[in-house]
């Protein structure tokens, strides 16, 4: 393959990429290293060093979906800004071949004096659209913006989710080769969440580069074929999605034990309010737990005995797919244990002709040993992506066992007395 050709296959080239931040205790220490920032008898620094980056070496090749994990503060968005070109490198260099989007902080760049329709105009330039494409996609920006009626009002006079929705809109229609993600998979509320989710997943398919950073592990492990963890500022591990989660969160959970974190916040009423579904959008209605047999939110179980029934309903825009269901239980140091997830179980929830849907989840013989747990539930789309809507810490379950088996579960076991040469020497 030539290099021309090899070229061509990468969309995003680092190499010895650093970036160090010089950070001065006093604004007077900043004066005085550009007076003084060489004496006779040497150097003199008035400052200290913070390296967010140093030293990454990263090849994305076209078409490739990265996820990017790690702490805050560990160098991810400082990376991303990188390869966006919003920061310069303080060493090393960074190659990017093809037209970038960047869904950071959305409408940065937006003027407040100019109308909608100026800042649209400047922000695709920006992006590195010709006069002619502007033009012919300026319309389809504002439609899918929805702010159509206001387009031409300043945007100082915008709502914060009218002004979110113009700069997303922006971004992602301006065909981009490589598309920059930073926490926000979906913006907005409702129907224009769901809309900019299915955008996302479109130039996904179409083949589009997407760098993806999230505290999502879910939807990271979910949307990425590759992830990347960066820790203080450096590659621990670049592989497979799976194997790249799976070692971050044995970190995290590491990390849990030299702290408390606050355990969600379980309701004792399950209803959750306003049960008419938004256009374009789904959300749940109601939780219940049963707990052999008995209604109630905080419910004690015992361990191989106890059956569990979770009764989950929503309400749907019926012109979109069924929506899928899924319950996690976690610790109360936060560490989610097990889920259960209707589209992995190939489970079709059922719905009427107005939306409105239920399903149950039963657990019979519940094989959690004692403990405190806390069940959260989640409303995503027909792709298992989207989290429409959730409820976390909404029921407790405290979990009592007769025996002094240790651990979370209780797993199906046998024990035999026959002779292990027996059955394994063939000399025997």
């Amino acid at each position: 393959m030539s290099s021309n050709s090899a070229s061509f296959e990468v969309a995003i080239n680092a190499f010895k990429l650093s970036k160090c931040y010089q950070l001065y205790q006093h604004p007077k220490d900043r004066l005085k290293q550009f007076l003084w920032p060489h004496q006779w008898w040497g150097a003199r620094q008035f400052y200290r060093e913070l390296w967010a980056l140093r030293d990454i070496d990263l090849t994305v090749k076209r078409g490739e979906v990265v996820g990017i994990v790690g702490q805050n503060g560990s160098g991810k968005s400082t990376l991303l800004q990188l390869v966006c070109g919003t920061l310069t490198p303080t060493h090393g260099e960074v190659q990017v071949n093809g037209r970038v989007a960047a869904l950071l902080e959305l409408g940065a760049g937006f003027n407040p004096e100019f109308s909608g329709r100026e800042n649209v105009l400047m922000s695709a330039a920006i992006m590195g659209l010709s006069a002619a494409e502007i033009a012919d996609r300026i319309e389809d920006i504002i439609d899918f913006s929805g702010v159509r009626d206001f387009i031409d009002q300043p945007v100082k006079t915008y709502s914060s989710g009218m002004y979110v929705r113009l700069a997303f809109s922006v971004a992602i229609n301006v065909d981009p080769d490589i598309l920059v993600i930073d926490e926000a998979l979906s913006v907005g509320d409702g129907a224009f969440a769901r809309k900019s989710f299915t955008r996302i997943m479109q130039l996904r398919d179409a083949g589009k580069t997407i760098l993806f950073c999230s505290h999502s592990l879910f939807q990271v492990e979910s949307l990425c074929a590759r992830a990347i963890w960066i820790n203080q500022g450096q590659i621990v591990l670049d592989g497979e999605s799976a194997q790249v989660v799976s070692a971050y969160q044995a970190f995290l959970d590491q990390s849990t034990q030299n702290s408390t974190p606050a355990p969600p916040i379980a309701h004792n009423d399950a209803p959750i309010p306003d049960s008419k579904y938004a256009l374009g959008s789904a959300h749940l209605d109601k939780v219940k737990l049963q707990v052999d047999g008995i209604n109630t939110q905080h419910a004690v179980a015992v361990s191989g005995e106890s059956s569990i029934m979770l009764w989950v309903a929503f309400v749907s825009d019926p012109e979109l797919p069924c929506p899928n269901v899924a319950m996690t239980l976690q610790t109360k140091d936060g560490r989610t244990i097990t889920s259960a997830a209707t589209w992995e179980d190939q489970f079709t929830s059922q719905r009427t002709l107005e939306g409105s849907g239920h399903v149950c989840l039963s657990l019979d013989q519940l094989p959690l040993l004692k403990g405190e747990y806390f069940i959260n539930v989640y409303l995503l789309c027909e792709r298992g992506l989207h989290v429409y809507d959730s409820a976390e810490g909404i029921a407790v379950l405290q979990v009592k066992q007769t025996g002094r088996l240790q651990g979370y579960f209780s797993i199906p076991h046998q024990w035999e007395n026959n002779n292990f040469l027996t059955h394994n020497d063939p000399n025997s």
